[in-house]
C-alpha cells in the first residue's frame, strides 16, 4: 500500500501564493509518477499539473517539482485566482514493470480557497 500525506492548503486573497506539499510512503515501485489534481465545487476532478503537463488555466502561475529521494511533490501556486478554489489532491501512479497497468493512489485532499 501507498500513503500520501498532503499539506499546505488554506485561505488566500487573489494574487497571493500557496505551496502544497505531498509526501508519499509505502510500496512505491521505481516506475512511478506524481501529479496534482483539483476538484472545484460542482465540477469533476481535473489534472492541474503532472510531470510534463500543466492545465492551460494554470500555465505560468503554477510550478510542480519533485524530490525523488524523498518521494515528495510540491505545487507552488502563484498569482492565485478565485477560480483556483477547490480541493487539491495529490496522486501517485506506480507499477511494478512496464507491462502492468499503473495503480493509482490518492491523498485525502487539501482545501484551497482564494477570495476576491
Amino acid at each position: 500500500q501507498v500513503q500520501l500525506a498532503e499539506s499546505g492548503g488554506g485561505l488566500v486573497q487573489a494574487g497571493g501564493s500557496l505551496r502544497l506539499s505531498c509526501a508519499a510512503s509505502g510500496s512505491i515501485f521505481v516506475d512511478n509518477k506524481m501529479a496534482w489534481y483539483r476538484q472545484a465545487p460542482g465540477k469533476q476532478r481535473e489534472l492541474v499539473a503532472g510531470v510534463t503537463y500543466y492545465a492551460d488555466s494554470v500555465k505560468g502561475r503554477f510550478t510542480i517539482s519533485r524530490d525523488n529521494a524523498k518521494n515528495t511533490v510540491i505545487l507552488q501556486m502563484n498569482s492565485l485566482k478565485p477560480e483556483d478554489t477547490g480541493v487539491y489532491y495529490c496522486n501517485l501512479a506506480t507499477r511494478r514493470n512496464s507491462w502492468r497497468a499503473y495503480s493509482d493512489y490518492w491523498g485525502q485532499g487539501t482545501q484551497v480557497t482564494v477570495s476576491s
